[in-house]
């Protein structure tokens, strides 16, 4: 373990010397990549993505157009833009605010408003919550905010007297769910040591699949939309008084804010529920610190956190973040575009959406066996340019109506390469920045995500052609951009800007 380890920095009052290594080392040497402890850990934690899938795909349900049904001998046609009546919509006026609020005709684009709002406020709280996350609040502390707004938020919009107020509060809801399922991974991730940090991360998405799914069954047992939405907003409160107070805050949060006493503790219950030990004259230190230039007590006063404008001074995570905000945008708007065409299926909805979490899976499953086999950037550039060539099939095989068919399974075929995409983005893009601005970055890329979501909408109503064309090119376009970003598996997990470009520089050599 000796080449792990400092040298050792200072006598402690028993005469042990305090060797101080990074995380990442001590992870590995002795407290364990993956034990008892963090399997917990990530299991309550990771159930924060679930939630993100409750309150992101309610929209399904309760924005749809209900069917329409004859009510009487003078009904005449069911097109709700004709003059007549005698037909209701099935399932009364409170099945969906399509149907409370007349949202048909010339009123429909706001069914899609409402959405693109919501993705705005995703967007905008990505950005701040990656930031509080990185400074003040910490991964734990942010995540109980958003989970608190996301609860307050969620019964607000059960109860709302308008379409506009709706609209505002899914915005608002919208803010805080950008936040949930960012929060979630970097918290879930940090503690796991880096040889088992990659499938980890991929196993994350599992929950979000999940709660899709859960939102189907819930969906058919609660048809109109308030209900719906008190429904799929208690889970959000039972997560935030029953599952987060027994959640740790990241070592690496706290090492990087200076408490390094704290950050030691963390990672000794580790060591302990793991049933290792860490020797108690072993200690933590930035992998940028050079330790026969430092003070013993200099470590416990730092303070280190990093902000945007530190992203962009450095040349090396830079030009990362530029690429990684460029791949996320063009793999959200072919994943969400994709997605879309569930509700053009004319079958049953509810089985559609179920049908459709389901069908991510072998994705995950599949990228987590190939992740730390092949590497990062070899399975992303496979999974896009493979969802990139099958949307583009699926044009060219669009002007001839017998090979309809084949058209949805190039649809079903892209899909399951950009969810492998969508997935293994995350993981990809945590590695390549370092602790100080690690969500900060990941809320940039969570930002371009939304985005692309809020585009995606758009795209799919251009018609049945261009949105295949839009696709395929965005994911052949994205998957050529991955080839300008380094491989990450088996690297440092670095914890400062110093710390990635003293690495960045050893690469070169």
């Amino acid at each position: 373990m000796g080449s792990k380890a400092s040298e050792p920095l200072l006598a402690r009052p028993d005469g042990y010397p305090v060797t101080r290594m990074s995380i990442d080392d001590m992870l590995s040497g002795y407290a364990g990549d993956f034990g008892r402890w963090q399997l917990r850990h990530f299991l309550l934690t990771s159930a924060a993505w679930a939630l993100e899938a409750l309150h992101t795909m309610v929209m399904i349900f309760s924005d749809r157009e209900p069917g329409r049904v004859c009510t009487g001998a003078d009904c005449t046609s069911l097109d709700p833009c004709r003059p007549g009546s005698g037909w209701e919509w099935v399932g009364g006026p409170g099945s969906s605010i399509v149907a409370e609020w007349g949202l048909v005709c010339g009123e429909k684009y706001k069914v899609g408003l409402v959405q693109a709002v919501f993705f705005a406020g995703c967007m905008v709280g990505a950005g701040v919550f990656g930031h509080l996350s990185d400074s003040s609040l910490g991964r734990k502390g942010s995540l109980t905010v958003v989970c608190a707004l996301n609860t307050i938020f969620g019964l607000l919009t059960s109860i709302a007297p308008s379409y506009w107020v709706y609209t505002l509060l899914r915005f608002l809801t919208g803010f805080s769910t950008g936040g949930v399922g960012l929060c979630a991974f970097v918290l879930a991730t940090e503690p796991v040591g880096p040889s088992k940090r990659g499938a980890a991360g991929m196993s994350t998405f599992y929950f979000f699949s999940g709660g899709i799914a859960i939102l189907a069954g819930i969906a058919y047992q609660f048809q109109s939309w308030r209900p719906l939405y008190v429904v799929t907003s208690l889970p959000s409160l039972l997560f935030f008084l029953a599952i987060i107070p027994f959640l740790s805050e990241s070592p690496r949060w706290y090492l990087v804010r200076g408490k390094v006493n704290e950050a030691v503790n963390v990672m000794r219950d580790i060591s302990r529920t793991n049933g290792k030990e860490i020797p108690h004259h072993y200690s933590l230190k930035l992998d940028d610190e050079d330790s026969e230039d430092k003070e013993a007590g200099q470590q416990q006063n730092k303070v280190s956190s990093g902000s945007i404008l530190d992203v962009l001074r450095s040349r090396v995570t830079r030009v990362r973040l530029i690429l990684s905000v460029a791949i996320n945008l063009l793999c959200s708007i072919v994943y969400y575009g994709l997605s879309l065409n569930v509700v053009n299926l004319k079958t049953n909805l509810y089985a559609s959406v179920l049908l459709n979490s389901l069908a991510e899976i072998p994705a995950y499953a599949l990228t987590a066996l190939l992740l730390d086999r092949f590497g990062r950037k070899p399975l992303a550039i496979g999974t896009m340019i493979l969802s990139g060539v099958f949307c583009t099939i699926g044009l060219l095989v669009g002007v001839f109506g017998e090979m309809e068919v084949t058209r949805m399974v190039c649809g079903v075929v892209g899909i399951f390469g950009m969810a492998a995409t969508y997935n293994l983005l995350f993981i990809y893009t945590a590695e390549l920045f370092p602790t100080v601005v690690r969500n900060v970055a990941l809320g940039c890329t969570a930002q371009a995500c939304q985005l692309g979501a809020i585009v995606a909408p758009f795209v799919v109503v251009l018609g049945e052609s261009v949105p295949f064309a839009v696709f395929g090119v965005s994911g052949i376009l994205g998957g050529i951009l991955v080839c300008y970003l380094p491989e990450t598996m088996n690297q440092p997990l670095y914890d400062t800007m110093a710390g990635i470009e003293e690495g960045e520089r050893e690469i070169l050599k």
